[in-house]
């Protein structure tokens, strides 16, 4: 099997399967929420928070078994029954459809596979063994957030603020380039693990200003 290819999905919008009801397919969903896609569940049964998703209009809920129609307009599949053989089916449609389908607990299933994630902002970190251990991703995650704190993604943010503002001050990439990684390599972080967000910030511009003189 070739490695796979990591890639980061824009998901707003995006309307998005889930075949099955239960614990695992609640996980999936709320993941898919949290990134702005549209959610349509299939599922002979719920659990009590997919319910809730459906009350409050977050989340398309078809209670039934699973039909082919339901991949109109689909964008990916997460596909989490307690029968292989339904897994397999719904899988082999997507492939058929070229509808990108992840079965979980079953690598070779899938298409793509979910990491183990740390966020901090707009700052991701994704763990991934390719299916071959998500106990041993996820407590390389563990240990990250222990690492990775939120300061880090505040300073990604605040970095992105600067190159926004750069990109339409400094017209020569190569200037820009070279601020940004001065700010990269400041001690800006520090001041902001510390609690000093308003000093970092006037770092940033001193330093901008310091380049552009």
């Amino acid at each position: 099997m070739k490695h796979l290819f990591p890639i980061c999905l824009n998901m707003q919008d995006k309307l998005c399967l889930v075949v099955g009801g239960g614990a695992v397919a609640e996980r999936k969903i709320r993941a898919l929420l949290e990134h702005g896609a549209r959610v349509r569940v299939v599922s002979n049964a719920i659990t009590a928070q997919i319910e809730q998703w459906q009350r409050e209009d977050l989340a398309q809920i078809l209670i039934r078994g699973f039909q082919e129609e339901d991949l109109k307009g689909v964008f990916l599949v997460f596909i989490a029954t307690n029968d292989r053989q339904v897994n397999c089916e719904v899988s082999q449609l997507c492939r058929q459809k070229g509808i990108l389908a992840n079965v979980v607990d079953d690598p070779e299933q899938c298409d793509f596979l979910v990491p183990a994630i740390v966020r901090r902002n707009s700052l991701t970190f994704a763990v991934s063994t390719e299916g071959k251990s998500p106990a041993y991703a996820r407590k390389l995650r563990r240990e990250l957030e222990e690492i990775i704190t939120p300061a880090h993604g505040e300073f990604v943010d605040l970095l992105g603020e600067a190159r926004v503002y750069l990109q339409s001050h400094v017209p020569d990439i190569k200037k820009r380039k070279q601020i940004l990684e001065s700010l990269v390599y400041s001690d800006i972080l520090n001041l902001i693990q510390v609690g000093e967000k308003d000093k970092a910030k006037e770092k940033i511009r001193q330093c901008m200003s310091f380049w552009q003189d």
